[in-house]
């Protein structure tokens, strides 16, 4: 039991709390979601899971409210696993360790898991509670969503009941999301030839301190991308010199979240142009990241390699990095300071002899990423490398038209006092999958104040969970008669 049990509403943050105690990466929520069904058979309520190993839970309505129409309520069960260096944790068996700072609840050194912890803590906490009034709920927990939305693509069709969602992934209080960003996986493969090494030196040149963060929400932002940044440093190296060799490389861990750090391993014979080019490379940093204050490169001598790679794959992965596109593409035509189309490359590393980087496309619009995909084409076409696509999920088109968009509008403006904000996220919901799958759903997405999301400084806005709550809460009373 941590101290976040003493907020209100009480069993929301006890539940969240619960969340934490249990590891639910991406990949590893059967934990988790064993433990919420024996719960919830343990209270009588109906619940299972389908082949995907999504979680459904049903409960009948409260007294009064049978003649409403059931509502589903929607969060998934994964969260993003992403440490500090310096910080020590299994993401596989250590919990989370939630801990408030004045307004804010965060983690140490480690991602919270708010996104979308305090979603389903919510479902849940309405499951728990005796004394609210609600139609029939079901309660839908997906499996996956972090790392490719697998939970919702294998939906069980045929399994809901109600005609209305309300998805708890929303991460900006006095807002209503009512339209998502879709997304694709782009892999792109550079082969790499080796020779032996034939240097005298070798160094580790380290990019770190950068702030991350959440690759749709936060790609407008002007935060650095490390891996990106490597290949500008490598770029300006390989003009100082070109008697150096790439020994190993890598950069960021998951491909929803803007990397952080990223590592390349040098071999070469004069030392000291390394360190001319590393401490110009520090002031471009310093004048043009103003929203990484804390970005650094660090230098460190290790042992002399046997193998590094060649001067043609050091060259063109060099290139490569420098010249992929990454960031925002487009702001769309439409919607007024919203990003239509972007991509970031997550992740980097070496696997059986080439080189890999895993990007995420997302677009608001059909076919927006055609003319970056192309580019992406010429790019692996002209360094000898392939590009392979995979793990499309739909965007979620806006209907503000339907029922319980106009009823939670006018319940947030009684909770809050002024209109909300209606929004299209350029992030990645699940909405639009499970539209696919059951068309006739009228769904909505609110939820808390969460910062930097799939980054270690993930923290949520107390007072906002109070308020989400009573949204959620009030939406639910007022649902009207058939």
């Amino acid at each position: 039991m941590s101290e976040i049990q003493t907020l209100q509403p009480a069993k929301l943050w006890q539940w969240f709390d619960k969340i934490c105690a249990i590891p639910h990466p991406s990949y590893h929520e059967d934990a988790l979601a064993e433990a919420i069904v024996a719960w919830a058979k343990g209270k009588n309520l109906f619940a299972e899971r389908d082949e995907a190993g999504n979680v459904l839970i049903r409960k009948a309505a409260s007294k009064g409210m049978e003649n409403r129409p059931s509502v589903a309520l929607q969060a998934h069960l994964d969260m993003v696993p992403q440490a500090n260096e310096a910080t020590h944790h299994d993401f596989l068996k250590d919990p989370i360790l939630p801990r408030i700072e004045g307004d804010w609840v965060r983690a140490g050194g480690t991602t919270l898991g708010a996104d979308n912890g305090i979603g389903m803590a919510s479902a849940l906490a309405v499951l728990d509670s005796d004394d609210l009034a609600h139609p029939e709920l079901e309660v839908l927990l997906t499996m996956t969503e972090e790392a490719g939305m697998e939970g919702a693509v294998g939906l069980r069709p045929g399994w809901l009941r109600s005609k209305v969602m309300i998805n708890t992934d929303t991460e900006e209080s006095g807002e209503i999301y009512i339209g998502c960003a879709g997304g694709e996986n782009a892999d792109l493969k550079l082969p790499v030839n080796m020779q032996p090494n034939k240097f005298p030196h070798c160094f580790e040149v380290a990019i770190k301190g950068l702030r991350g963060g959440h690759s749709g929400c936060d790609i407008h932002t002007g935060r650095g991308n490390a891996i990106k940044l490597l290949g500008v440093f490598l770029t300006a190296l390989s003009c100082a010199t070109e008697e150096f060799a790439i020994v190993a490389i890598r950069g960021g861990s998951v491909r929803n979240a803007i990397p952080r750090e990223a590592f390349v391993t040098l071999a070469l014979d004069d030392a000291d142009a390394l360190h001319a080019v590393v401490e110009t490379f520090k002031t471009h940093l310093k004048a043009e990241l103003t929203e990484d204050p804390n970005a650094q490169v660090l230098v460190n001598r290790v042992a002399l390699p046997q193998q590094t790679f060649d001067a043609a794959s050091t060259q063109t992965v060099a290139h490569v990095l420098n010249a992929l596109p990454n960031g925002v593409v487009k702001f769309s035509d439409t919607i007024k300071d919203v990003v239509e189309t972007s991509l970031s490359i997550g992740v980097l590393n070496m696997k059986e002899g080439a080189l890999h980087g895993t990007i995420l496309l997302r677009t608001l619009i059909e076919h927006g990423t055609d003319e970056v995909k192309a580019e992406l084409n010429a790019l692996a076409q002209q360094s000898g490398g392939e590009v392979t696509y995979s793990g499309y999920y739909p965007g979620w088109e806006p209907h503000p038209d339907t029922e319980i968009f106009a009823l939670t509008k006018r319940v947030y403006s009684q909770v809050i006092g002024k209109e909300p904000k209606v929004k299209v996220i350029h992030a990645g919901l699940e909405c639009g999958l499970l539209k696919k799958i059951y068309p006739e759903l009228e769904v909505i997405s609110i939820g808390p104040t969460i910062r930097n999301a799939h980054s270690p400084d993930e923290c949520v806005h107390i007072p906002a969970v109070q308020t989400y709550w009573s949204v959620l809460t009030r939406v639910l009373a007022d649902i009207p008669a058939k």
